[in-house]
């Protein structure tokens, strides 16, 4: 397995892409640890699969917002897995509307959660990766922070945001054998999306040139690579997984 004996940390990892992403790294050997913030069924159930395939599954409950959060968890999680090897900040949220309608609450909410959130979570295993000269920093954006959305200011500067932290990221702790990159998801089949209408759905379709939704496991696929020795030479890409929606 190309992760036998590593440990993660997946942000946002209860529903949709965060929990295929989660279940994809323990398949490939990885203990993994996941946060969440509102779905305790869920998240459990997550973790409990990941022991059913012979790996260490944890759940903690923390707000990706707070940094005393993020850095409570890190610190949880290699005390009680012993090392921590791999980060992929996945949670967020969006509060769409037009730009003259949107609210501050709005702005700094989405800003808060996306961007800050990623922030904190680097921050807090920065020092751990930098010590022992190695790690593996996976962020997902979107293609809406390459391009941007209409009704989507907020959720679209986050994301872009992000970008911009990972290359950050890659420039900064790149001397210390740390990788930091990010997947840029298309329209994929969660179940956020599957809850949208279906001309929404089906215009998501149109854009790509495959003609069709990507899927959790796609994301998930592309961020195991990452975070192997097979991407040992990748750093600071953004990795666009969505059918060609965006070109």
């Amino acid at each position: 397995m190309e992760l036998e004996g590593q440990v993660g940390i997946v942000t946002g990892g209860s529903l949709g892409i965060g929990s295929s992403i989660a279940i994809a790294l323990a398949k490939n050997g990885a203990d993994v640890a996941l946060n969440y913030r509102k779905h305790d069924a869920e998240a459990k159930a997550i973790a409990e699969k990941i022991n059913g395939m012979g790996r260490r599954g944890m759940v903690v409950k923390a707000d990706v917002s707070k940094t005393e959060d993020a850095q409570n968890m890190v610190k949880k999680v290699v005390e009680d897995f012993g090392r921590l090897d791999i980060l992929v900040c996945n949670a967020g949220i969006n509060m769409d509307s037009v730009i003259w309608k949107m609210t501050e609450e709005q702005w700094d909410t989405v800003m808060s959660v996306n961007l800050k959130g990623y922030f904190n979570y680097a921050k807090a295993a920065a020092p751990i990766f930098k010590e022992q000269k190695h790690g593996k920093i996976v962020n997902i954006t979107s293609i809406n922070g390459l391009r941007g959305k209409f009704g989507q200011s907020n959720y679209s500067a986050s994301k872009g945001g992000i970008i911009a932290l990972t290359k950050t990221l890659a420039k900064e702790l790149g001397r210390y054998n740390v990788n930091a990159n990010a997947v840029a998801p298309g329209m994929i089949g969660t179940e956020m999306m599957l809850k949208l209408p279906e001309e929404w759905k089906q215009k998501a379709v149109d854009e790509t040139v495959l003609g069709r939704i990507g899927t959790p496991e796609d994301v998930a696929n592309v961020v195991v690579f990452l975070c192997s020795e097979n991407a040992r030479h990748i750093t600071g890409e953004v990795i666009k997984v969505d059918g060609g929606q965006y070109i």
